[in-house]
């Protein structure tokens, strides 16, 4: 991930539904269209990244938050362990190791939130 561009990581590793409906997806697309944040970085991450491999109306809200600019990334140990791989490059994320990139955000100057 980008140093030179501060902002919001938001990694969702719930795969709760609720979560995702009432709490993640509500704030990141929200943060983005406030102008709450100006650069979003939205990383599928563990359970999350089977859930919305099978859940066309998660799919169809993480299409609106790629409308809206926000970066979708997903780590590719989970999503090759859950086998939803190219689904989820399917739907526009950029499946890749996210170890090293997390670790940079955190050590850099983005705000990174868990859910």
């Amino acid at each position: 991930m980008s140093q030179d561009l501060a902002g919001l990581t938001v990694v969702w590793t719930s795969g709760d539904k609720e979560v995702a409906k009432k709490m993640v997806f509500m704030y990141t697309l929200t943060a983005k269209l406030n102008g709450w944040w100006d650069n979003i970085r939205f990383v599928i991450w563990g359970p999350s990244s089977k859930l919305l491999s099978q859940d066309e109306e998660l799919q169809k809200e993480l299409a609106k938050m790629k409308e809206a600019g926000i970066k979708l990334e997903a780590c590719k140990a989970c999503a090759d362990q859950y086998g939803v791989s190219s689904k989820l490059e399917e739907l526009g994320i950029d499946v890749k190791y996210m170890g090293q990139p997390l670790t940079e955000c955190i050590k850099g100057d983005w705000e990174v939130v868990t859910f």
